[in-house]
């Protein structure tokens, strides 16, 4: 269902995930006689609305139910908008929608955001154009059948020409346009799947795109907290006397997760925090290192199976680090606290579970807390909580002033959430040539009573336990005395099959290399797409080993951008590199040894690929999800090809740790 908004513009709203409407699915939805018609208000039963509006400025403008963090959904539904409404592209604004009030879900992750939107914006485009057409027509008094559009603007075939924009109130007034609503099919597609540079870009590089830390609330005060320096550590007691004295500092407040300090600048609010004498409590992670918590992982797999009789085993036990997510924009929360309401701005993943808690922490009704979800620096998974907002709120509600809390590398490395430790045992068991069971356990920090907090990150669990996977499927098709590409090719077919075909032509499989160099290759499939890597690596100095290159084919369906895929699957193989050969945490005595990009060994430059290509198979079937499909490939293929170049198994990662 298409729902016409009470509205003086043309304005509409669909629900995600509905069917195609037709014409008489788009209705309109009356107002009360003597009510002035609202700029936008949402009409329907829905949990979940997509709502357009054409503005008389001849801008179109959708809000957004997702929240941008650099993967450039922002772009795709601007893209997918103006393919149906035949708007140029420059002349849609996708802002983002503040949490919503009535328990809709505003969820982004999952690689779920291009695949819930694809339809519904097509949709609600469609019927938006449809109207406009018809109120053109009837302006004009001519059939509806023979105007196009083009540019923004209604085009008749004598050449007079009228913008969306000035139609948009007369347009508001249809209820049964006389031209089909339906979507375009995919052969007149002119804006879906043609690269496209992002709406953003400009604002990006320029400075003018806003984050929460950019915002200019009246009031809002530079904050920072104090933090204990161990996992679970609580405080015991604190003199701030000297910092309260201290130039700039407004209050010194006390929070579940510390200390926080309110000043002028944060310039003064840092030093004023390095001015508490705070003595901590260390809880209950006081004993426990990495050593410990690898002891702890190996305990809690099940005892493995019998394997069947007569067969011979391929297996292994791997172990994977803890890691931050490391966005570049750390957390940042603006917080106004009343007695009675709260607004914030933050960068979240899920406004309305923060909306919930943040009531619940501040112990006020739902509907009296409104959330503004601002985009953000990147996030990995990192935005899916949302502590920094927590914090914020509480601390504006005991200083009785509006705050800005920013987190620093540090706080975000040692205190927020981490890709959990996990450990896996993978068994394949052969006989008379071929696989004849198998088998998969694994353990997370997540299951044991340690107080190390830990979120999704980017691929969740499949960075890890397919990452595992395909390295028992190399070491398979090695003890069968098959090649790794011609292994997994036998055993696949279709789309899989066509992936892994693609990158062992495009990256050369086979090709002789040097003494210390190695090629891996590695398949996955998840969010209805499907992935191969091959990569190519240098590990001449084993400690000190760099991909060279790196091939990728995918089939993700409708690539809407095949610019932002291309960006995604680079991005994605960048983390399956890092999170392979360099980059993880430490657990030192219940602390977090790494503090910063200076000693959390995330790939750089010079780590990176010298060569990368990616190879987008053409498909015309919806989309799938994209963004965090290739860590689980790349992480696979650059572990094989490690073993192949040093004729080693690894088993611990990051290899270089």
């Amino acid at each position: 269902m298409v729902y016409a908004v009470s509205a003086s513009t043309l304005t509409l709203a669909v629900p995600l995930g509905v069917g195609v409407p037709t014409t008489a699915d788009a209705e309109v939805t009356p107002r009360r006689p003597g009510t002035r018609p609202p700029t936008a208000v949402a009409v329907g039963t829905d949990a979940e609305k997509l709502v357009l509006e054409v503005t008389p400025a001849n801008r179109v403008v959708v809000r957004l139910p997702r929240v941008e963090t650099g993967q450039g959904i922002t772009t795709a539904a601007a893209m997918l908008i103006a393919e149906e409404l035949d708007a140029r592209l420059r002349d849609v604004d996708i802002p983002l929608a503040d949490a919503r009030t009535d328990g809709g879900n505003q969820y982004t992750g999952g690689s779920s955001s291009v695949r819930t939107l694809y339809d519904p914006a097509r949709k609600v485009a469609a019927v938006a154009r449809a109207r406009l057409v018809t109120a053109a027509a009837r302006q004009w008094r001519v059939p509806a059948r023979t105007l196009r559009t083009e540019n923004t603007m209604v085009i008749a075939p004598d050449g007079r020409t009228a913008t969306f924009g000035s139609l948009t109130a007369a347009a508001a007034r249809i209820s049964r346009p006389d031209v089909s609503s339906a979507p375009k099919p995919a052969g007149r597609h002119r804006i879906i799947g043609r690269p496209a540079t992002r709406i953003d870009a400009r604002d990006l590089v320029t400075g003018a795109a806003k984050y929460a830390g950019d915002l200019a609330v009246p009031g809002a005060m530079p904050t920072v907290v104090a933090r204990p320096p161990t996992l679970g550590g609580t405080v015991a007691t604190v003199d701030d006397t000297r910092a309260r004295g201290m130039p700039g500092v407004l209050a010194v407040v006390r929070i579940p997760s510390g200390v926080a300090v309110l000043a002028q600048t944060f310039h003064h609010a840092m030093q004023a925090r390095e001015a508490l004498r705070i003595t901590w409590k260390p809880g209950p992670m006081a004993a426990v290192s990495d050593a410990q918590i690898r002891s702890r992982l190996r305990a809690a797999l099940p005892r493995p199976a019998a394997p069947p009789r007569g067969s011979t085993q391929v297996q292994g036990e791997f172990e994977f680090a803890l890691v931050s997510h490391a966005p570049m924009e750390v957390l940042t929360a603006v917080a106004d606290v009343r007695a009675d309401r709260a607004e914030l701005w933050f960068s979240t993943q899920t406004p309305t579970d923060a909306r919930g808690s943040l009531a619940e922490a501040l112990r006020l009704p739902e509907r009296s807390i409104k959330v503004h979800v601002v985009r953000g620096g990147g996030s990995f998974g990192r935005r899916l909580s949302y502590e920094a907002a927590i914090e914020a709120a509480l601390i504006s509600k005991a200083a009785r002033r509006p705050v800005k809390l920013m987190w620093s590398r540090t706080d975000d490395m040692r205190h927020g959430g981490m890709r959990p430790a996990t450990c896996h045992r993978v068994r394949a068991s052969l006989a008379r040539g071929r696989v004849v069971a198998s088998a998969h356990d694994s353990a997370s920090v997540d299951e044991l009573a340690l107080p190390i907090p830990t979120g999704a990150w980017r691929s969740v669990d499949s960075g890890m336990s397919r990452t595992a996977d395909e390295i028992i499927t190399d070491e398979t098709a090695k003890a069968l005395g098959k090649d790794p590409v011609a292994y997994r090719r036998a055993l696949l077919r279709g789309t899989p099959r066509a992936v892994l075909d693609k990158v062992a032509a495009a990256g050369r499989w086979g090709r002789p290399l040097p003494a210390g160099w190695g090629q891996g290759v590695a398949v996955h499939e998840e969010y209805g797409s499907t992935v191969a890597c091959l990569a190519e690596i240098d590990a001449t100095d084993p400690r000190d080993p760099r991909v060279v290159a790196v091939t990728v084919a995918a089939d993700v369906g409708t690539a809407v951008n095949p610019r932002g895929l291309e960006a995604q699957l680079m991005g994605a193989t960048m983390d399956g590199i890092s999170t392979i050969l360099y980059a993880g945490l430490h657990i030192d005595r219940g602390a977090v040894r790494e503090g910063s990009f200076a000693d959390f060994r995330y790939a750089r430059q010079r780590h990176s690929p010298l060569r990368f290509a990616a190879h987008i198979m053409p498909s015309r079937r919806p989309p799938g999800g994209a963004g965090e499909l290739a860590v689980p490939a790349a992480a696979g293929a650059v572990a094989n090809a490690y073993a192949r170049a040093t004729g080693t198994r690894p088993r611990r990662f990051p290899i270089v740790f």
